[in-house]
């Protein structure tokens, strides 16, 4: 067992004025990513600006980051950081644009092409990466991973690096106020998938279980009151600790099948990326719970649950799709999951045709 995280995290509403000091030594002149609107709206951007002034810090925004960051978009962020001389990258917003951020840091550090993203024999240098998370969900802004969308070939993929790890992530549960309520319910999804994934994966880490236990009772404790009221910081500083516990979480672990069944979801429909890991969850779990019974037992035990009541819990969010799927889209689909590095670290062998079968339940 090992546990290794290098970020430095500053947390709570006075995270900024924790970290400003910090900007100092990563850079002169800082590349901001992020999305269109959600940046300014949360006011994680002024915060930003102010404490990148404050400290005589040039920047440059490109705020053209869409959801489910596309190699297209990377490629472009990277010319902007050459174009204007960038030497840190900044990354605010949801999984999304640090994501992006990530690659940027990466393909310029180690002077490669967009192309070779996936080639981790050419990674040798990452610019530094700042993480302002602004939802409750990915956890980023404390894992080494970075999952991109490549247009052409209709795939999302990730890559990961320790050189990509952020060296300061600002977390601050204000800025998760302004998020409609869809967003809300799909990342703390995204979060609690993360945190059931340390339990599910073959990496395993018993160092990280206290993580996983805290965090999965903070999402069951405060995902409803966050989307009854969405400016209860309670609620959403629940979330934010659930969500960047799932990161550490994952950083040691990795994911599964839970994750790779998404991801085709994503690129075919554009589902969410949280709501096709809970589409799933359920079932997944089933076929995954002889073979951890142990691990998801103390869960429940923990959070004075037994099973069928956790999944009612999760049944309560209406999680479905709502595309129906046919034989030849399912087999497509299914063919992809079957190529992704999570199926390694599945706690059994899953085969195709269990993954056709699961495919043929969430379209019902």
């Amino acid at each position: 067992m090992n546990f290794f995280i290098p970020t430095k995290i500053f947390y709570g509403k006075d995270a900024f004025d924790q970290a400003e000091s910090s900007l100092k030594g990563l850079g002169e002149k800082a590349l901001i990513v992020t999305g269109r609107h959600s940046a300014q709206k949360s006011g994680a951007l002024a915060q930003t600006v102010k404490s990148l002034e404050n400290n005589n810090i040039q920047y440059i925004i490109y705020d053209q980051i869409e959801e489910n960051p596309s190699l297209i978009s990377v490629r472009r962020g990277v010319d902007i950081c050459h174009k204007e001389k960038c030497d840190f990258i900044i990354g605010i917003g949801g999984g999304s644009p640090i994501d992006a951020g990530k690659a940027i840091a990466m393909i310029v550090g180690s002077k490669i092409d967009t192309s070779e993203i996936y080639q981790a024999d050419k990674f040798i240098n990452a610019l530094p990466l700042v993480a302002i998370p602004i939802t409750s969900g990915t956890g980023t802004e404390a894992t080494q991973y970075s999952v991109l969308t490549d247009t052409e070939n209709d795939t999302k993929a990730g890559f990961g690096s320790h050189l990509v790890f952020p060296a300061i992530s600002v977390l601050n549960p204000e800025f998760t106020y302004s998020l409609p309520k869809k967003v809300t319910l799909n990342t703390a999804i995204d979060a609690l998938s993360h945190l059931l994934e340390g339990l599910f994966s073959r990496n395993r880490n018993p160092l990280t279980y206290p993580f996983i236990f805290k965090g999965v009772k903070l999402i069951i404790d405060n995902l409803e009151t966050a989307l009854d009221n969405p400016n209860s910081y309670q609620a959403r500083n629940g979330l934010m600790q659930a969500s960047l516990y799932g990161g550490i979480v994952i950083a040691h672990s990795g994911t599964t099948l839970q994750h790779s069944i998404g991801y085709p979801l994503t690129t075919k429909f554009g589902t969410p990326h949280g709501l096709a890991n809970g589409i799933v969850m359920e079932e997944i779990m089933k076929i995954y719970y002889p073979h951890i019974k142990e691990e998801i037992d103390d869960l429940m035990t923990y959070l004075a649950l037994d099973l069928t009541s956790f999944f009612a819990w999760i049944k309560k969010f209406d999680l479905n799709l709502k595309e129906k799927l046919d034989e030849e889209l399912i087999e497509f689909m299914s063919q992809k999951v079957m190529e992704t590095r999570n199926m390694a670290l599945n706690p059994l062998s899953v085969s195709k045709e269990q993954v056709k079968d699961l495919y043929r339940k969430i379209s019902l």
